[in-house]
């Protein structure tokens, strides 16, 4: 009788059914099993998940699902991060209020992970965007604030005087606003701050501690905290030549070593020195006035060409009174890094080289490689910036940098200028404070009040949340909250007089920085946590496995690592301070672009639209629609833009959900992209249908055997297969190694295939029976983190009671797991000629005679015995001929 193939529309979603009715996947935190939280960077609703979620919460469901047959306690919550400018700007394009648009995405969206099967608590389910969510968030503002880790002052920032707002570094383009086109201008306003840079050697010594952190996500944190050890050295100005008499410039170097090399002197655009020097200096005053219209970020300022204007100002060389330096307003300092001010060793340094070569001013060598010739050594168009030794350097000449350091700073320590000394070390932090103030009205309000008579004054927490307005219309420019002709104006909490509310709204990577902790107890209406399930004994954090992009492996880990740590500080966490115990980036979803033939010009289209051929072993594609050619482009992250996009449901409706996660755990290492071909799914679709057929074909000669392992012969064989595959497949998904875990269920399936097609015959020993439906069971809990609908399928055609999702994991028997043969690589005179396949056990010299007896090593030695024969115990042997 012909098996019926698996149909995995019909099947997967009766499971989900029986799933959610049963509340297989609520988590009880009073439950006594050791606990286990899994999580995975939870979505924007955007409106539809792409392939990207459908891999990064594979991943996740597979750790989840795995260690509750482990017999954990498991938390794996799903959640939305639901402010921010996509639904700003749907509500200004669409005229919908945001609210409506994010909402309707996410229901859009929950349907959509749905039918993907995972084992999500969705009774834990939260959105950022909800009053009963941002109402804590607000809490701990104001606790952060009490605490001294929040702050508010003036700040430098992207300003559109179009949209009248502000711009995040990443929204200006060229100069101008991403959306309106104008020209953007950096304007000083008055904003709110988280004082991370007060944790910043926490923050860096905390990734000591995070050894489950991939290095290269470690290293970009270290980066960006970026911790520097220097000299402040307070370099004397000429009077004659300075603005109103100023005697002195603060200048914080990491290379003092480099003095003798320094050619000029360069403050920032914001400097006080170069804003004094522009009062009576119209050009510069046009200058710093350009320099106001770059970008913020230091790409713009690391890619932009430098600029510079001699103010006329004399900076005093600190060793040399008769050595005066040329002051310039750069526009490539920065204000907030450092003092504001450096000086430019123009051949340690290819930017102060090129600004150098550019004004004609001197370049002084003053460090070069070991070995040369410092009368001939000469620094031109690429400046040297490794180690080596002092030249050009007076009484530093010969020494190494680092002993010309310490020679600097301790001469002019001991050196006064204006009452303190010349010189003093200091470290310094590349982490700026965190500013968390938007002038957008999709996201959390700032609960604080502004009153004339009292200043900023805090909300009364029993008059949280601050709600934001039902209505936002979008028909002025600007803050639609400042517009709001009711919702800002308030009585004083303090004096009751008339005041207005903040309506500025919190950054959308404070939504996500705690969001984490949230999910312990989302039920909690008066805290943002529960001390008894946050941490500490019975509690969830840190987050046993966290699974995300890479795109986010620098800002909103280290906002959430600050988070956990000012949470700790006000008392929201007993004594966690590092929120991820273990961390994986996945690699991205990619795919082959197609374009109508007219190469760069062509319009995409989608791989929905085209057809490929294969015409002589040359690929070939065309539209589907109308035969026209279709040129093939190269391989590239999915994209909206691109066109590479393929639609999950498509998938799901097509080949059913556990084709389109073991796919995605199967074609490449789990950090590495995935190429999604069309192939591919086929034949991931293909084992679906095979394993089915397997475990449907076996069932009827199986019902009622016990399932028992054997040792010898063909029985034997088959245990010896499943008992070790058992064991690989956990460890490689403890290891998060899920494409291997793949390969070791295809090898379990080969070996099923003989012994399945025979039980027909009848003629199959009872001892095999035993063998094949204990490797039946294995596999089918095995395949059960992957494939869960296939798996549950399968279980209950096995006779199997429960839920294939509830099974615990089976024991392995190590015994069973051991090869006993051993393959060894048989060479002579260095070339391998075969192999030798004996015992495990055999000693040196049983190896030694099994390979002399060899076929193609009798030939070789024509009948004369060796010279050397090299046992390697295990590894190789090479006959000496």
């Amino acid at each position: 009788m012909a098996t019926e193939r698996y149909n995995p529309r019909a099947s997967e979603a009766r499971w989900q059914k029986a799933w959610d009715e049963a509340k297989l996947f609520e988590t009880k935190n009073d439950d006594p099993r050791p606990k286990y939280y899994v999580l995975e960077m939870f979505p924007y609703p955007s409106g539809r998940i792409h392939m990207g979620h459908v891999r990064n919460y594979t991943m996740g469901d597979v750790v989840a699902r795995w260690r509750r047959a482990m017999g954990y306690n498991v938390l794996h919550p799903m959640g939305w991060d639901a402010f921010g400018l996509p639904a700003e700007n749907a509500a200004r394009d669409n005229k919908v209020n945001p609210r409506d648009w994010t909402y309707a995405n996410i229901a859009t969206m929950k349907g959509q992970l749905k039918t993907m099967g995972l084992s999500l608590d969705w009774s834990r389910e939260l959105a950022t965007c909800d009053p009963s969510y941002y109402k804590h968030q607000q809490k701990m503002f104001l606790d952060f604030w009490r605490a001294g880790l929040v702050e508010r002052k003036s700040a430098k920032v992207n300003w559109d005087p179009v949209d009248m707002t502000v711009l995040a570094n990443e929204q200006v383009i060229d100069g101008r606003g991403w959306r309106s086109g104008a020209v953007v201008e950096q304007r000083d306003l008055t904003q709110w701050f988280f004082k991370i840079t007060s944790m910043a050697q926490e923050l860096l010594d905390g990734l000591d501690t995070l050894d489950r952190w991939p290095e290269k996500v470690r290293l970009m944190q270290q980066n960006w905290i970026g911790r520097s050890e220097g000299l402040l050295i307070r370099w004397p100005l000429d009077k004659a030549t300075t603005p109103s008499g100023e005697t002195e410039l603060e200048i914080y170097t990491t290379r003092p070593d480099t003095i003798f090399g320094a050619s000029f002197a360069a403050v920032a655009p914001d400097h006080p020195l170069a804003k004094k020097a522009a009062e009576k200096n119209p050009a510069l005053a046009a200058f710093i006035d350009e320099a106001r219209h770059m970008g913020t970020s230091l790409a713009v300022l690391e890619t932009a060409e430098k600029k510079g204007f001699d103010t006329g100002i004399r900076a005093v060389h600190p060793f040399d009174p008769s050595w005066t330096l040329p002051v310039y307003v750069a526009n490539f300092v920065l204000m907030d890094y450092g003092t504001g001010a450096i000086f430019g060793c123009p051949s340690g340094d290819q930017r102060d080289l090129d600004f150098a070569n550019k004004y004609g001013l001197p370049v002084i060598p003053v460090v070069m490689p070991e070995g040369q010739d410092a009368a001939t050594f000469q620094i031109v168009d690429e400046a040297y910036d490794g180690d080596g030794v002092m030249i050009n350097s007076r009484f530093l000449d010969g020494m190494k940098p680092a002993q010309a350091f310490d020679e600097i700073a301790t001469r002019l320590s001991g050196v006064t200028i204006g009452n303190r000394p010349m010189a003093e070390r200091k470290v310094q932090f590349r982490l700026r404070d965190w500013l968390i103030s938007r002038q957008r009205p999709w996201g959390c309000p700032i609960p604080v009040i502004h009153c004339e008579a009292c200043g900023a004054v805090p909300v009364p927490d029993n008059e949280l949340p601050v709600v934001l307005p039902a209505e936002l219309t979008f028909d002025k420019p600007g803050n639609p909250l400042d517009h709001n002709p009711t919702w800002k104006h308030v009585a004083c909490p303090q004096c009751g007089k008339p005041a207005r509310r903040d309506t500025d709204t919190m950054d959308t990577f404070v939504d996500s920085s705690w969001y984490f902790a949230r999910f312990t107890d989302p039920w909690n209406e008066t805290q943002p946590t529960t001390l008894a399930y946050v941490d500490g004994k019975g509690g969830w954090l840190p987050v046993n496995q966290y699974i995300g992009g890479v795109e986010h492996a620098i800002l909103h880990l280290l906002y959430s690592r600050f988070f956990t740590r000012a949470m700790k500080v006000t008392g929201h966490i007993n004594e966690v301070e590092e929120p991820f115990e273990g961390m994986f980036t996945q690699g991205m979803v990619v795919h082959e672009t197609y374009r109508l033939g007219n190469g760069a010009n062509g319009a995409y289209v989608t791989p929905a639209e085209v057809k490929i051929e294969d015409v002589e072993g040359v690929r070939r594609a065309k539209l589907i629609a109308t035969d026209q050619p279709v040129e093939i482009g190269p391989i590239e992250k999915m994209s909206k833009s691109k066109k590479n996009v393929v639609d999950p449901d498509d998938i799901i409706a097509s080949y059913g959900a556990d084709t389109a996660r073991w796919f995605m755990l199967s074609d490449s290492p789990p950090d590495r992209d995935v190429i999604w071909t069309e192939a591919g799914v086929e034949g991931a679709y293909r084992f679906v249908q095979r394993l089915w057929r397997l475990v449907s074909e076996a069932a009827p000669h199986l019902a009622g055997l016990p399932a028992k392992a054997a040792v010898e012969n063909e029985a034997g064989t088959v245990s010896k297969a499943a008992h070790k595959a058992l064991k690989l497949v956990g460890e490689d998904i403890e290891k998060l190694a899920f494409n291997k875990a793949v390969a070791r269920i295809y090898e379990l399936a080969n070996v099923l295939q003989g012994p399945i097609g025979a039980l027909s015959s009848g003629k199959v020993a009872p001892e095999v029976k035993s063998a094949v439906r204990q490797a039946l069971d294995f596999l089918v809990v095995m395949i059960a983190p992957m494939m869960p609908h296939l798996a549950e399928e399968c279980w209950a055609t096995l006779g199997g009671k429960g839920f294939a999702a509830d099974q615990p994991w089976p024991k392995f028997d190590p015994a069973l797991t051991v090869d006993s043969e051993v393959i060894y690589p048989v060479q002579i005179n260095g070339k391998k000629r075969g192999e030798l396949t004996i015992a495990r056990d055999a000693d040196e010299g049983a190896v030694r005679q099994a390979a002399l007896a060899l076929d193609f090593v009798l030939k070789a030695l024509e009948g004369k015995p060796p010279r050397k024969v090299i046992v390697v115990p295990g590894r190789i042997v090479n006959v000496v001929a």
